[in-house]
Formats: C-alpha cells, sequence, structure tokens
C-alpha cells in the first residue's frame, strides 16, 4: 500500500505539473473572440484613463458584468505592461488557487490520496483546463465560489473556524462582484443544517447565532464597491450613467435569469447535452460506480453535503431558460472530491476494473485517431469533409502539432500503462493541452485576430483620416493603431448607421469600416474597397464618395471616441 509521504509527492507533483500546463502558451497569442478582446479592451481603457469605477469599451460604458475580473486584467496589465502577457493571468492564478483549495479539502475531510485524486479530476475533466487557459470571467468566480464552499465546509465539518466561515462570505461578496452568482455557496447552508449537528456538550458549537454576522461581512465586502458606484452615479448623474447602474444591477442580473434573451435551451440542457461532453468522463464514472456510490452516500455525511449542493447548483440554473456551459463550472471542483472519493474506495471492485480496461482501449484509439486525421490534414487534406476544407489555412496550420500530439499520446499512454486510470486520463489531457497551447496556438493566432486586416485598413487610409466603426468586434479596438469612432457597440445596426451618416457628413476627411453582411441604407455600398475577412465576414471600407445624399433622423444621437494611449497587444 502507498505510504502518505509518498502520495504527498506525487500530489506535490501533478499540482506542479497542471500549474505549468496552466501557464504555457502565455504570451503566445492575442486575445480571441468572443469575449477575450472585450476583457482586454476594458482592461486597457482603465488603465489609459485612470478610470476603474465604470468599465468602458471603446469609451462607452460596459454594463454586462461587474468589475472585479477586469480590475485583474487591468492591474496585471499595468504591471507586465503588455496585454499579450498579461490578459491570462486572472483566469490562470485563479484556477492554481482553486486546484489548491481542492487538494486542501480533501486532505483535511480524507485523506491525502483523496486529495491527490482530486487534482488528478480536475487535471482531465475537459471544462477545468478549457477556463484555466481562457480569459474569461468564470475561472475567476469559480475561484470564489470554491473559496466559499471552502469556508463553510472549513467551519461546519473541521471546526469550529470561525475566520474560515467570515472568510467564505467575503468570498461570496467578492464573487458577486465577479459575476451575479457569486452567492451560490450559500446554497450549502441547506445540507449543512440537514447533516451536520453541533458536537457534544464540552465542545464550541458550530451552529449559533454568530452566523448571521456573516451576512454584514458580504454586505461591507458589496458595499466597498458599490457605496462608490451608486454615489457617483448619484452626483455625476446622467441618462448614461444611470442606465449603466439600471443596466448592471436589474437586467443583466435578476432580469437575465427570468427571462434571459439569448443561450435559450430546454431546462434538461446541462444534464443531456452539456455535462456529458465538458465534465466527460466523470458522469460514466459515477453511473458505472452507482452502487458504490450510493453506499458511500449513506454512511458518510461529508459526502452527501457536496453531492447535494453540486445537485442545488445544477437545479438552479436549470431553472433559468439561458443556459451556458460555463454557468455550470462552479460546481465542478465540488464534484471532484465526490469523484475522488468514490474512486478511493472502489477502484479496486470489478465494475471499476471494468471501466478501466474500457479506457484502456479508449484512449489509445483516440490517440490513433487524431495521429490518422493529422496525417490525412498534411498529406492528403482534398480528402476531408467539406465544412473543413472551407477552413483549409487552419487545416494547414494545426496538421503537423495534430500528427504529434497522436504520437505523444500513444507513447505516454505506453509508459503509463501499469498506472492508476486517472494516472493516465490526467497525463493525457495535459499533454494534450500543452501541444494545444504551444505549437497550436501560435499556429492558428493569424486566423483568429484582425491584425491583418487593421494593417490594410492603414494602408488604405489616406494621410489625416479619421475612422468610424459601426457592427465592430473588439480586437478592432486592440490593434487600432488611430483614434476611432463608434455609435454604441449596443445601439440596434440601424441607429448605427444612421449616426455614422451624420458624423460622415460633418467632416470631408472620414471613412467607415462596416460588415457587409448588413444592409446599409445611407451608404453606396458599391464604392466599398474590400480589406478581407475577420471573424467569418467580410469587412469593407467606405469614402466620403459612398455617402448618400439623404438617411433617416436616428432615435438617439450617440457617438464614442477612443484613441489608444498603450501600445496594448500591438507587437
Amino acid at each position: 500500500m502507498t505510504s502518505d509521504a509518498t502520495v504527498r509527492r506525487q500530489t506535490l507533483f501533478w499540482l506542479a505539473a497542471t500549474a505549468l500546463v496552466l501557464f504555457a502558451g502565455i504570451g503566445l497569442r492575442y486575445p480571441w473572440p468572443a469575449d477575450e478582446p472585450r476583457f482586454a479592451q476594458i482592461a486597457r481603457e482603465m488603465v489609459e484613463s485612470g478610470q476603474w469605477l465604470f468599465p468602458t469599451r471603446g469609451g462607452e460604458y460596459y454594463p454586462d458584468k461587474p468589475p472585479v475580473f477586469m480590475w485583474l486584467s487591468a492591474l496585471f496589465f499595468q504591471l507586465v505592461g503588455n496585454l499579450k502577457l498579461s490578459f491570462l493571468l486572472p483566469s490562470v492564478l485563479a484556477s492554481i488557487g482553486t486546484l489548491w483549495l481542492v487538494h486542501d479539502l480533501g486532505r483535511r475531510l480524507w485523506n491525502p490520496q483523496t486529495a491527490l485524486f482530486a487534482v488528478l479530476v480536475l487535471a482531465f475533466t475537459p471544462q477545468f483546463l478549457l477556463q484555466g487557459k481562457a480569459a474569461q470571467i468564470d475561472a475567476l468566480v469559480t475561484f470564489w465560489i470554491t473559496l466559499g464552499c471552502y469556508g463553510l465546509l472549513r467551519h461546519f465539518l473541521t471546526g469550529p473556524h470561525w475566520r474560515w466561515y467570515f472568510v467564505s462570505w467575503v468570498a461570496m461578496g467578492l464573487g458577486i462582484m465577479t459575476k451575479g452568482v457569486g452567492f451560490l455557496p450559500l446554497l450549502m447552508l441547506l445540507p449543512l443544517a440537514l447533516w451536520v449537528r453541533n458536537p457534544g456538550p464540552g465542545a464550541e458549537p458550530v451552529w449559533r447565532w454568530r452566523l448571521l454576522a456573516g451576512l454584514g461581512v458580504m454586505l461591507v465586502t458589496l458595499a466597498c464597491w458599490l457605496v462608490p458606484m451608486l454615489v457617483q452615479v448619484e452626483f455625476l448623474g446622467g441618462e448614461t450613467l444611470l442606465a449603466y447602474r439600471n443596466d448592471l444591477l436589474f437586467r443583466q442580473t435578476g432580469e437575465r435569469f427570468v427571462n434571459a434573451w439569448h443561450h435559450v435551451k430546454p431546462w434538461h440542457y446541462f444534464f443531456t447535452q452539456a455535462i456529458p461532453v465538458v465534465w466527460f468522463p466523470l458522469p460514466i464514472i459515477m453511473l458505472v460506480l452507482i452502487k458504490p456510490l450510493v453506499a458511500l452516500l449513506r454512511q458518510d455525511a461529508k459526502l452527501r453535503v457536496l453531492l447535494a449542493w453540486v445537485g442545488l447548483v445544477l437545479l438552479f440554473f436549470s431553472i433559468s431558460s439561458g443556459k451556458r456551459e460555463v454557468y455550470i463550472f462552479p460546481a465542478l471542483p465540488m464534484l471532484s472530491l465526490v469523484v475522488a472519493v468514490l474512486w478511493v474506495n472502489g477502484r479496486e471492485l470489478p465494475l471499476a476494473k471494468r471501466l478501466d480496461g474500457f479506457f484502456r482501449w479508449l484512449m489509445p484509439g483516440i490517440a490513433a485517431l487524431l495521429t490518422g486525421l493529422g496525417l490525412l490534414m498534411w498529406l492528403a487534406p482534398e480528402r476531408l469533409p467539406g465544412k473543413l476544407q472551407d477552413y483549409a489555412d487552419i487545416v494547414n496550420a494545426v496538421a503537423t502539432p495534430l500528427t504529434g500530439l497522436g504520437v505523444a499520446l500513444i507513447v505516454v499512454l505506453l509508459w503509463l500503462r501499469r498506472s492508476d486510470l486517472f494516472v493516465r486520463l490526467a497525463a493525457a489531457s495535459l499533454v494534450g493541452w500543452l501541444f494545444v497551447a504551444l505549437l497550436v496556438w501560435p499556429r492558428v493566432d493569424p486566423y483568429r485576430t484582425p491584425q491583418d486586416m487593421m494593417q490594410a485598413v492603414e494602408q488604405h487610409l489616406p494621410p489625416g483620416a479619421e475612422l468610424g466603426l459601426i457592427a465592430f468586434k473588439e480586437q478592432f479596438l486592440l490593434f487600432s493603431q488611430r483614434p476611432l469612432t463608434h455609435f454604441s457597440y449596443l445601439a440596434p445596426l440601424l441607429q448605427q448607421e444612421q449616426n455614422a451618416w451624420i458624423w460622415m457628413r460633418e467632416a470631408p476627411n472620414r471613412h467607415l469600416l462596416v460588415p457587409t453582411d448588413g444592409e446599409l441604407g445611407c451608404f453606396d455600398v458599391s464604392r466599398a474597397v474590400s480589406l478581407g475577412e475577420a471573424h467569418r465576414r467580410e469587412w469593407v471600407l467606405l469614402g466620403p464618395d459612398a455617402v448618400r445624399p439623404t438617411c433617416g433622423t436616428p432615435a438617439r444621437l450617440q457617438r464614442f471616441h477612443y484613441q489608444p494611449v498603450t501600445n496594448g497587444v500591438l507587437p
């Protein structure tokens, strides 16, 4: 039987290996659509303007999310000085923090071996590294939610630990300031109330009226942001700031949950479509070992608390009509502990050995398939399906790395053929992400950014020209080498066009960058200069000769001016 010291060394190795993979690739790509360029540009504008209280995108207030993630992105940009190097750091560090919290809970609530397997579960579950290597809000809010759960569990299951209890409420406040769902650890109080009692006489109770002070701690944490923001809105006034406040506090939270206007999915979406993919192979493991899991749940109240909380989170998000895979990501860290306990106690059972045997065939099969696909892309791309041939440049760029990845996976699986299933899964996952970050990202990057197109803009614009944008993407702001004017990212296309028409007629040397898929009535698109494709759309440049004599009046006069100060992501 493996000693605790050996298990701790193995755990340290896997923690370090996962952290290394999370850091791999930083500086090798620019922010990619859809979300990364938006947050990178907001961080850039915070540093350039010194205005951190109200996030802006191209000079226009951004009301969709609270500011904590943007603050951290801006802080790292200010420290590093280049967005290409800094924009991934908040997600990477948050994921490492989540990994450590899960490991420490596994060690404290169960044993070092459970801590090891929980780390391995996160390393091989696709969603964890996918979010850890993306500059989106979800890795950070998952860290705050995991920290909130950690503090509650430390208090109720290993405590009392009042300091950790109140830390959990601070984490919830910061989570709400990152994304509205940061309060999710509160749902854990229900299973804790059902299955955790005060200790016997002579021991300090964990359930006391003092618990209610946690709510005050969370409100004080929120007030550090809300009070200055609300005071500034009231003090400065103005329709724009009032709209920002109402949109952020009401429309993007309660209204979005109750009456979602995009990503509308059926109630069962998470269970039938999302979880089988982003949490693979956890559903298979839990279904195969369902009887041992039920037996463990009867014996272990700690396990019941964690799995009940995961279920409550899934239920909470299933109620809303709007659903995305990232919504359920905060439940994954606690689920990894459940799966780890299950595997520690059930891996010697016949069903677990059959599962192991299934993956012994499946994983080399996937590796061989990747090798074959890479060779096909490399040697005979004309035989690929038509949809893949539409992306011939990208296919050619990834053919060699994909072939190398398949071969590397075969080698790793042969080397670790006698190792535990979770070790093989984690090793394959980390090797895969290393190839993606170090070899695939740099090759695909030119096709995921408008860098070439923005350079083409500079070549076609005459000296002293001004540039306007309608229906644009945030990446255009990142790669622009000149001041830009736009007409509200949030406004309907017709209103943007009508405001742009007014702007174009005010001065003779103004040009407009527009996509060709929108029907424009105020401009003669036949006079446009094509600049090529970006974001799967063709973009053209309209000059003064493309302005029609008449155009409708916009419902609201709006324009925003953005002038780059820092180099941002530019080489």
